[in-house]
């Protein structure tokens, strides 16, 4: 168990290079970043057997991990074996002095007259109430008769609190177990991510993610053929009507109306709320974020469309005052010459003017919506071969033409406006405000196997806690005017409980007889 233990403990600190470092698994593109910032570095981190961006699943973490299974396995195949020897072998012989057991009490029962048949019947009868009893608090019970110096005892020899020994053992299969579950799992678990603009589908396959990480063994053909249509998103909020005045715009629900598409072309309405997954042959999709996506129209000088979508704009703050980045990477010219532009500004639900002159939003749902736009022209930075966030905008080789670092003004839109981009480059049209939503659609075959071994984990630790493990003794032995009744106990443990235990068999055993 020590080795278990120091195993253990390895393998939490095995886990610690896996957050310092990016994992090619589950951020692939940060592993690319880590290799064009550090190129020496990377070569020697990549290298077997070091293998830092596959940590979890590298050699060395894989040796301690089957180690750990071994090792567990060693410590509780012997413990069974030994546990189910107990649970068919008799209690323990009745120590020869009781005196020095825990509770030890000693009763005399007088009757010069009677003859030592009859002395020992009543010996024996003592002894037989007395397995009685203990049998009904569910010890296991064994009549004993042994001569010592000459002298006939009779005892009964009880034992209980195997339950105990049990629910370690159940714990520690249960581990066992959760580790299995856990490298099944790892191996087979998919969980993909996608932001969809009221209108959109999803369809359950690797490409139609934004994001997405897998096992090892992990084969997309196993994904479930479906689609998932977002057909509104409605969100309840607290209004002057419902006279709180301080909780005015907090959430109360949220709820995405969404249509189940199947293969065969059936569909089935439902709704996902937080907390509140749909669930699709085993595979739950969570609500896990909101906001608006501006329907952005942008046209050349010559008029014609060279962007036309709903960009997801990411929340500030409770509000919705939103930052969000469109990127236009052709189609527009620039003092004659072919250029790419990129756009990023703040999107305003219900925008005011605050003392600073600045905009900010007050609600979170469309009562004044205002989108103000900074125009920079150049180089996106998207020809390179590097992936880019498409919520951030890489200035670094462009020039800004609006906004205040240039002393201009930012373009204002409100839904159905159109403005001309700076230096006749066309113009930008503010369409519409749909709001999106993010799903995560999860897949573990192993989830229900780790959730059962937890369970077990816990049953069996509370019950190797709780139920106590102790032997109780009751000796009669013929004396010259009566029979001796001798009482003790002896615990497998900690148990604050077993003199009151003596005592309260010593009185209940007196009654019976």
């Amino acid at each position: 168990m020590k080795v278990a233990l120091m195993l253990l403990l390895l393998l939490a600190v095995a886990t610690i290079p896996g957050s310092l470092v990016p994992q090619r698994v589950a951020d692939p593109n940060g592993v690319l970043q880590y290799e064009q910032d550090h190129p020496e570095l990377f070569k020697i981190l990549n290298a077997f057997p070091i293998q830092a961006f596959d940590v979890y699943s590298s050699v060395w973490f894989s040796a301690i991990y089957l180690l750990l299974f071994i090792s567990l396995i060693g410590c509780v195949l012997p413990r069974i074996m030994h546990h189910w020897k107990a649970l068919r072998s008799a209690p323990p012989r009745t120590p020869a002095r009781l005196q020095r057991m825990v509770g030890f009490a000693e009763q005399r029962i007088s009757n010069p007259s009677a003859t030592d048949a009859e002395r020992a019947e009543f010996a024996e009868r003592a002894i037989t109430e007395a397995a009685a009893l203990l049998k009904q608090q569910h010890y296991r019970t064994d009549v004993q008769r042994v001569t010592r110096r000459g002298q006939a005892e009779v005892s009964v020899s009880a034992e209980r609190g195997y339950l105990r020994e049990t629910g370690n053992l159940v714990f520690h299969i249960a581990l066992v177990g959760v580790l299995i579950s856990v490298a099944i799992g790892g191996m087979f678990s998919f969980n993909g991510q996608r932001v969809l603009v009221e209108g959109e589908t999803l369809l359950n396959q690797l490409i139609d993610y934004d994001s997405a990480t897998w096992g090892t063994s992990f084969n997309p053909a196993t994904l479930e053929q479906f689609a998932m249509r977002l057909d509104s998103f409605e969100v309840d909020y607290i209004t002057p009507d419902d006279g709180n005045v301080v909780a005015i715009g907090e959430v109360t629900e949220y709820r995405a109306n969404v249509t189940l598409i199947s293969p065969d072309g059936s569909e089935t309405e439902d709704v996902i709320r937080v907390n509140h997954p749909m669930r699709v042959h085993g595979s739950p999709v969570y609500l896990i974020a909101n906001g608006y996506a501006p329907t952005i129209t942008v046209r050349n000088a010559e008029g014609t469309v060279v962007y036309s979508e709903s960009m997801p704009f990411v929340p500030q703050d409770t509000n919705l005052t939103s930052l969000g980045v469109i990127k236009v990477p052709f189609g527009i010219e620039h003092d004659g010459e072919q250029t790419q532009i990129g756009l990023r500004g703040f999107f305003y639900p219900s925008k005011i003017d605050l003392d600073t002159g600045a905009y900010t939003s007050n609600y979170p749902d469309l009562t004044n919506p205002v989108l103000t736009l900074d125009v920079f022209v150049g180089d996106l930075g998207i020809d390179g071969g590097m992936p880019q966030s498409v919520y951030a905008l890489d200035t670094s080789n462009m020039e800004q033409l609006t906004g205040r670092a240039v002393h201009g003004e930012s373009l204002e839109l409100t839904i159905g406006d159109t403005l001309e981009l700076p230096d006749g480059m066309g113009t930008i049209t503010l369409e519409a405000a749909p709001r999106y939503a993010a799903f995560d659609v999860m897949r573990n075959p192993a989830q229900m196997w780790v959730l059962i071994s937890a369970l077990a984990a816990t049953a069996g630790l509370l019950v190797s806690l709780f139920i106590p493990r102790r032997r109780m003794w009751v000796k009669a032995t013929a004396s010259d005017d009566g029979v001796v009744l001798q009482y003790a106990a002896l615990a497998r443990g900690d148990d604050p409980t077993l003199e009151r235990a003596v005592e309260q068999l010593r009185d209940s055993h007196r009654e019976r007889l």
